[in-house]
């Protein structure tokens, strides 16, 4: 299925071809006058610099070539050489049925299908989810559905953070409270949990704080972080109880968001393979002792920056740092579990690409890992990507946190946002015939739909204010508003059902009808941009530009009043043709929904 603009774009191409002009500046775009055409190309300016010829005389050459075809209904010449096109209503007609009968309601599959694995979510095991996760979980649920929907194999793995120094200060605190007697020794041990989860909520950032400044705390945690790695058995079987206890409300908080995972997997599944990376390593030279601690220099040659040592002195040391595998106490580091983590993906999923999507903080420590991994040969150059974010920030414009200054846990933010989401729906009058069941699950849907909208909604690489009242309102940009517009669409063809009104041929005939079709048509190129640029962002604009068109066509075209049957048969087929592709859009969005309010 083909998009009217991709179609254009090869007619254009082989006008260009014709008058001997390099195809490439041959790019059709929607037009930015609507009122005068649907599509433009302005490629002929720059043509007609590199061939020094009158641009405007050049860009006529050009549309003689485009004259006659099918599906232009007229080609002008426009300012200094702009050529403006405009498609046939047909030719919209026969587009708009191809997508309200298409399983992928406008868009296509990816010419050559890869194997993709997108590590997203990735909160520590032992420590509760807080909204610093929302937006890896959001846009990686996206982006796993988005592959998927284009034909990609997915697999999206929470990689949870569970085997790292955090693990070691727990550990360290249960001790010194105690609670630690029954594991000491070879076992066994006990198989009720000596934690709840309110335990380590308590204990994490108590133990994390006293690290800081006792400093004979740290180094024992560090070296119970080393023991537990190297196979200390009562550490592992207090370890397993953690991380059980964890796992329950970690995929408590993401079940609530619509996020799920193919691979549960979290740092401590790639514990086994380290041993035999480090052998590897060292026997391709890479590995290296550096102060007690073994490191991958990862820099090419020539390249540096200026660092400041304490004493003032600047030097000129490489850059990037090298990659710490092995610490002076003996125990792997966050680098080396995710250099063994790229090797397991390698044995299981034999990936083509791996999606890292990650705080855009994180950069330098991904190309540290990835530069290491190309030169151990555990995956090729741009096989590996690191998609950073920005942050959700507060009205101060600093990362989002409580009135009182704290970390907001991710459970209250969702709750927060529920039942915001709950006195929205009074408001509007919405949802009072319902049982209360159904009425909470509306509310679920809404408050989802508003956090990851507002979320998507952004390109992820920039930060954006976090505004309760905005993002759940159900006027304006925002997810409510567009489960508002695909409920309205639900109810109308509900009551067309009821009177036996049925759906017909596309015809294109009224303004607003020609806006809904070619915004039905531009689906295509918003999953493309979406797909090439990891960026959801296009998804989302494009639904919401597909319920605003909607909503002119509601205004401008009655539906189910025409007296004249194919009329009421076409609009209504159009209607059918809008929910189907923004129920897609909405979905690849992870975004639910209702079939009422």
């Amino acid at each position: 299925m083909t998009d009217l603009r991709s179609r254009l774009g090869e007619a254009v191409r082989a006008a260009f071809a014709a008058e001997g002009l390099p195809e490439d500046l041959a790019r059709v775009v929607p037009s930015d006058r609507p009122d005068l055409a649907d599509f433009q190309s302005n490629g002929a300016l720059a043509a007609a610099k590199q061939a020094k010829a009158n641009p405007r005389e050049l860009a006529g050459r050009l549309a003689t070539h485009l004259q006659g075809r099918p599906e232009i209904a007229s080609v002008d010449i426009a300012g200094p050489g702009f050529i403006n096109i405009r498609v046939t209503d047909a030719v919209l007609a026969d587009r708009a049925q191809e997508v309200a009968a298409g399983p992928m309601v406008g868009a296509s599959l990816v010419d050559a299908p890869r194997r993709v694995v997108i590590d997203y979510g990735g909160p520590n095991v032992a420590k509760p989810m807080h909204v610093g996760h929302l937006r890896s979980s959001i846009i990686g649920e996206s982006l796993k559905r988005l592959f998927r929907f284009r034909g990609d194999t997915v697999w999206g793995d929470a990689h949870f953070g569970d085997w790292g120094f955090q693990m070691g200060l727990l550990i360290a605190a249960l001790e010194d409270e105690g609670r630690a007697t029954e594991f000491q020794g070879t076992g066994p041990f006990p198989t009720d949990s000596p934690v709840s989860l309110e335990d380590l909520e308590r204990l994490y950032p108590a133990a994390a704080a006293r690290a800081k400044e006792d400093t004979a705390f740290r180094d024992r945690a560090r070296k119970t972080t080393a023991e537990l790695q190297a196979g200390n058995p009562g550490y592992r079987a207090l370890w397993k109880h953690m991380h059980d206890v964890s796992m329950a409300a970690l995929q408590r908080d993401f079940g609530a968001l619509g996020v799920t995972f193919d691979l549960w997997k979290g740092e401590a599944d790639a514990d086994p393979l380290i041993p035999g990376m480090v052998k590897t390593l060292e026997t391709k030279g890479l590995l290296v002792d550096d102060q007690g601690a073994r490191v991958v220099h990862v820099a090419r040659e020539g390249e540096t920056k200026s660092k400041k040592l304490p004493d003032g002195t600047v030097v000129t040391v490489p850059s990037p740092d090298p990659l710490l595998v092995i610490s002076s106490e003996g125990s792997a580091m966050y680098g080396t579990t995710d250099l063994a983590t790229i090797l397991d993906r390698r044995q299981e999923q034999d990936f083509d690409l791996v999606l890292y999507v990650v705080d855009q903080r994180q950069a330098d420590h991904f190309e540290q890992v990835f530069r290491a991994a190309y030169l151990a040969g555990f995956a090729q150059p741009g096989q590996l990507e690191h998609l950073g974010f920005g942050t959700m920030n507060g009205p101060d414009g600093k990362p989002f946190k409580t009135r009182a200054g704290g970390v907001l846990k991710l459970a209250d933010l969702i709750e927060m946002t529920r039942e915001k989401a709950r006195a929205r729906l009074h408001e509007a009058g919405l949802g009072e015939d319902l049982s209360s069941e159904e009425f909470e699950d509306i509310a679920a849907k809404v408050a989802v739909a508003a956090l990851k909208f507002a979320d998507l909604s952004n390109w992820r690489g920039t930060s954006y204010v976090f505004d309760l009242d905005r993002f759940t309102s159900f006027e304006g940009k925002t997810g409510p508003y567009l489960l508002y517009q695909a409920v309205r669409i639900k109810s109308l063809l509900r009551r067309a059902a009821s009177e036996n009104v049925t759906t017909g041929e596309i015809a294109i005939v009224e303004p607003a009808e020609r806006e809904l079709a070619l915004v039905l048509d531009a689906f295509q190129q918003a999953v493309e941009d979406a797909y090439d640029r990891r960026g959801p962002n296009a998804l989302a604009e494009h639904a919401y530009r597909l319920a605003q068109a909607f909503s002119k066509f509601y205004a401008a075209c009655p539906i189910l009043a025409p007296s004249h049957e194919a009329t009421r048969g076409s609009r209504l087929a159009l209607a059918e043709a809008v929910l189907k592709q923004l129920e897609v859009a909405l979905d690849l969005l992870g975004i639910d929904t209702p079939e009422r309010m």
